[in-house]
């Protein structure tokens, strides 16, 4: 296993150090951007709340979009197995 560096990363105005594998440096980065990215336009459309309640509003728009990306892959392989079976189907008549 590689060694893991220390990095800082700001979330909604504050900063946090934590540990990562080298290799998931460049995903960190663009994640704590997203969320700040979505921060600014929670503040823009939301005026007059404080930074926990963007933060939790980020927290859970990334949670929906991650189910929602789980519920995908489910429907990928789901209609890959399909297909699979159509494709053997169609196999045994041509044979």
């Amino acid at each position: 296993m590689d060694q893991l560096i220390a990095a800082t990363v700001v979330i909604g105005d504050r900063s946090y150090r934590i540990k990562i594998d080298p290799a998931d440096e460049e995903t960190v980065r663009r994640t704590v951007k997203t969320i700040n990215d979505k921060v600014i336009e929670y503040k823009t459309e939301f005026a007059g709340k404080d930074m926990q309640d963007y933060i939790a509003m980020v927290l859970i728009w990334l949670a929906t979009e991650q189910q929602a990306g789980n519920g995908v892959l489910a429907q990928a392989n789901t209609l890959t197995e399909k297909l699979s079976t159509i494709e053997k189907m169609l196999d045994n008549q041509i044979s």
